[in-house]
C-alpha cells in the first residue's frame, strides 16, 4: 500500500508540474492578452501584419490582400488590394486626419474622424483583443499550436453575429478570423500569413504624400470641398487644388445587385454634358433613396465631418442627420447613397453589392 501511495503521489506531482508549465485556461490567456493590449497602448506599441480577406457577401467570394500597420498613439495604414480587379486602396490615419487613398488614380478622401477608436475592423489586432477580453461568455479551445476563441462580433453590420479567432500559443499573434451571421454562415474570413510586433517604421510611413507616390504629381491633390461636393474657396480668395486630371472615360451605369425588400427601381438617368460622367439612379417603395455615381476629374475629394463606415472592401463616410448620405470611392468612381429613411445596414449591403458590378 505504501508503494502504491508513493507511486500515485509521484504521478500526481508530475501531472501538476506539467499542467502548470504548459497548459493554460481561458482566464490565464485573457490575462496575457490584457498585457499585450497594454503594451500596444504604450509609447513603443506597434505591429505589422498581412494576409488575405475573403468576403462572402455576394454571389461570388471577393478576395482582398490586406496589410495593416499600426504605431502608437493612433497611426494606421491599411492597404486593401482587390485580387480579381487589381485595384489598391489605402486607409491612412495620421495627425492630419483619416484618408482613403487610391494611389493609381491620384484620388483621395479626407475625413475628420476618431476612426477606428469606436469602430472595430476585423483585420485590426486591437479589435480582436477587445472582442475576446470583453465577452464574458467567450468559448475557448486549443487547436494544435493555436488558442481559439469564439466570441460575440461587435461590428457595424448587425448581420455579423459571432466570430472565431485563432491566436498563436507562443506569441498571441493572430492567425485567422472567421465572422459569421445568425445562421452560422461565414461572411468574412481573414487569414494572416505574417504578423510582427514592434516593427521599425520610417518617419514617413504614415505620410499621405508618401503613400500617394504611385500617382503622378499633377494627380496628387487634396482640394477642400463641402458636404455637397462644392469647392471651398479659402479666405484669401485663391482656389485650391491642382490641375485637372485626365478624363478616364465613361464608366456606364453601375447598378447594385441587392435591392431591399419592398423597393423597386424607379428610373435611371445619365446627366447630359456632365464632365464627370455623373449618373443618377432612383428607387421607390418601402424606402426611397437615390444613388449618385460620378468620376471626379478636378480634385481628390475631402468631405465634411461624419462617421466612418466599414464596407469591407473600403471605408465610406456617413453624413447628415434627417437625410443621410453614404459616400465611398471604388476604382475611381465616387458613389453616394442618399435617403431620409433607408437604414444604414441596408446602405452597407447595397454598397457591397455594387463592388461586384461593372458598368452597363
Amino acid at each position: 500500500m505504501r508503494r502504491i501511495t508513493w507511486v500515485l503521489a509521484i504521478i500526481m506531482s508530475v501531472a501538476l508540474v506539467l499542467t502548470g508549465c504548459g497548459k493554460k485556461d481561458a482566464a490565464s490567456v485573457v490575462k496575457d492578452l490584457n498585457n499585450v493590449s497594454d503594451k500596444l497602448e504604450s509609447k513603443q506599441g506597434a505591429y505589422q501584419g498581412s494576409g488575405t480577406m475573403t468576403l462572402y457577401t455576394g454571389e461570388q467570394p471577393q478576395e482582398y490582400k490586406v496589410e495593416v500597420w499600426y504605431k502608437n498613439p493612433s497611426y494606421y495604414r491599411i492597404s486593401l488590394s482587390n485580387v480579381q480587379k487589381d485595384v489598391k486602396q489605402i486607409v491612412l490615419r495620421n495627425d492630419e486626419g483619416v484618408f482613403v487613398l487610391t494611389p493609381s488614380l491620384g484620388k483621395s478622401f479626407r475625413f475628420q474622424s476618431d476612426w477606428p477608436d469606436k469602430q472595430g475592423q476585423v483585420y485590426l489586432y486591437q479589435t480582436l483583443l477587445k472582442g475576446i477580453v470583453s465577452d464574458n461568455n467567450r468559448q475557448f479551445v486549443e487547436d494544435g499550436d493555436n488558442y481559439v476563441f469564439e466570441v460575440a462580433a461587435n461590428y457595424q453590420s448587425s448581420a455579423l453575429v459571432r466570430q472565431k479567432i485563432w491566436l498563436a500559443k507562443k506569441t498571441y499573434e493572430p492567425k485567422q478570423v472567421q465572422v459569421s451571421d445568425s445562421e452560422a454562415k461565414v461572411v468574412v474570413n481573414v487569414s494572416f500569413d505574417s504578423f510582427k510586433f514592434d516593427p521599425e517604421f520610417t518617419a514617413d510611413s504614415f505620410d499621405m504624400q508618401k503613400n500617394m507616390a504611385a500617382g503622378s504629381p499633377s494627380e496628387n491633390t487634396m482640394a477642400e470641398v463641402d458636404i455637397n461636393g462644392n469647392p471651398v474657396v479659402p479666405a484669401d480668395g485663391e482656389e485650391t487644388g491642382e490641375p485637372v486630371t485626365a478624363d478616364q472615360g465613361d464608366f456606364g451605369i453601375i447598378e447594385p445587385d441587392y435591392i431591399p425588400a419592398g423597393v423597386k427601381l424607379k428610373d435611371t438617368n445619365k446627366i447630359e454634358d456632365s464632365k464627370d460622367h455623373a449618373v443618377l439612379i432612383r428607387y421607390d417603395g418601402l424606402y426611397q433613396y437615390t444613388i449618385m455615381e460620378a468620376r471626379p476629374l478636378d480634385r481628390a475629394v475631402s468631405l465634411a465631418p461624419g462617421s466612418l463606415i466599414d464596407l469591407g472592401f473600403t471605408v465610406g463616410l456617413l453624413s447628415g442627420d434627417e437625410q443621410q448620405t453614404l459616400t465611398w470611392m471604388s476604382e475611381g468612381v465616387e458613389y453616394r447613397i442618399t435617403s431620409a429613411n433607408l437604414p444604414v445596414t441596408e446602405m452597407m449591403q447595397i454598397a457591397a453589392s455594387m463592388e461586384e458590378q461593372s458598368g452597363k
